[in-house]
């Protein structure tokens, strides 16, 4: 396969994958301002959904002030912030065009009727930038929607070749990058210094949080029990049968990297470095994990998941 093919299908994964963030990190934001001030409604939460979709910096460029209207413009559908929703979305139907011929019909069919029913959204919006309440809804489920449609697509129907390797190590750096930057926000943004940790407002945000990734009906079957922040954590670090977990998503990129390796005869560094993240979270226990720092674990796990994506655009993608 061509690199450049490959760098495709890797990014249109990254891109759908971060589109269907974005959409969870703004709903789920909502519903934590919108709760009654006894239980929510704290001004960083704002501030929070621009930390964990990385564009804090990029936000603070426009000299806005982060309040609900701002963010949601700028995480939905501002042009200045290249991870936009609408630009993820845009980014991923270009790239999908590149490599029309690797994709099913349904792939591609998800990924452009998406982007025509995003263009009318956009059409939609006010002097302001934005939607209406009902409409923000709508295109939120919208996104989610699309992102479903295509992951479910391509595991359905993909054959099990480079093409698809590629697009799966994409959906899984993004994601396990996705996985850690929400779950460190929680602990050092979104609850506030006078908050007790198991309050009421601590359990609205963990709750609202596991909605985010998809978690909360799996948190209730593994623990059984009310919700608690470390076991919050140890769902969505160390529990390979939650597929938004880091240890989960580092056994498929080790795997798929590895079915790379011996299609293309030899192994590298990208390799070498996941196995080894791999082992360390097999390793890991969660109780090691909060005497250590859950915040310097989270930060040494992004940066080493950064330099992985590294190395596989270095051995495959250039």
């Amino acid at each position: 396969m061509l690199s450049r093919t490959a760098d495709n299908l890797y990014w249109l994964a990254r891109y759908m994958e971060r589109a269907d963030y974005l959409a969870r990190v703004v709903d789920v934001t909502r519903r934590i301002a919108h709760l009654p001030r006894a239980y929510g409604g704290q001004a960083s939460e704002w501030d929070s959904a621009l930390i964990s979709s990385g564009a804090e910096e990029t936000f603070a460029e426009t000299g806005r002030t982060a309040d609900e209207s701002a963010v949601i413009c700028f995480l939905t559908f501002d042009e200045r912030n290249p991870s936009s929703i609408r630009n993820c979305m845009e980014l991923a139907r270009t790239n999908a065009r590149a490599v029309r011929t690797a994709l099913t019909h349904e792939m591609w069919e998800s990924i452009n009727s998406g982007w025509l029913e995003i263009r009318r959204f956009d059409a939609r919006r006010n002097a302001d930038g934005l939607l209406s309440a009902e409409d923000l809804t709508a295109f939120l489920d919208l996104v989610k929607q699309v992102s479903t449609q295509f992951d479910g697509s391509a595991y359905r129907n993909m054959l099990r070749n480079d093409a698809y390797w590629f697009s799966r190590l994409g959906l899984y750096i993004e994601r396990a990058d996705n996985t850690a930057r929400i779950l460190d926000v929680k602990y050092h943004v979104l609850l506030p210094e006078v908050e007790t940790v198991g309050g009421s407002l601590d359990y609205f945000q963990w709750t609202s949080i596991l909605r985010a990734v998809s978690a909360l009906t799996a948190y209730h079957w593994v623990y059984r029990q009310s919700i608690k922040p470390w076991l919050v954590a140890d769902l969505l670090i160390l529990r390979p049968e939650m597929p938004r977990s880091l240890i989960s998503c580092y056994e498929n990129i080790s795997r798929f990297l590895d079915q790379i390796g011996k299609a293309y005869g030899r192994q590298g560094l990208a390799q070498r470095q996941s196995r080894q993240l791999y082992a360390r979270l097999e390793q890991a226990r969660i109780d090691g994990i909060f005497q250590a720092g859950l915040h310097e674990f989270i930060t040494g796990f992004i940066e080493d998941n950064n330099r992985i994506g590294g190395r596989i655009a270095e051995q495959y993608l250039v």
